[in-house]
């Protein structure tokens, strides 16, 4: 890392997360059978994906349920450390999310 952040919000972000731990104690859990390890795994992918050139449809789409996921189990996390992480990769699937979303007119 070059010690300067990128101007891109979402690339940002992606850097903060890169350098975080996953939650210790949380591998294997699931919350409201949303296994975390592969919410993570699949949100670190598709931002990766967006910030890389672009999601197709189904990437979306499925950047979308990880949303909808991550909304119903962050405020379920009652580990501090555990749900800043979950909260930032929430927040960042929402900022990929709307970067592929149409813009009305």
């Amino acid at each position: 890392m070059s010690g300067t952040q990128p101007a891109d919000p979402l690339a940002r972000l992606w850097e903060e997360h890169e350098r975080a731990l996953f939650p210790a104690g949380f591998r294997g859990a699931d919350i409201e059978n949303v296994e975390l390890v592969l919410v993570d795994a699949d949100v670190a992918g598709l931002v990766q994906r967006e910030l890389n050139g672009g999601l197709d449809d189904s990437g979306v789409s499925l950047l979308w349920a990880c949303v909808a996921d991550l909304g119903k189990i962050v405020p379920l996390i009652d580990d501090e450390y555990c749900a800043s992480y979950f909260a930032r990769l929430l927040a960042m699937a929402k900022m990929a999310a709307v970067r592929c979303s149409p813009t009305a007119t």
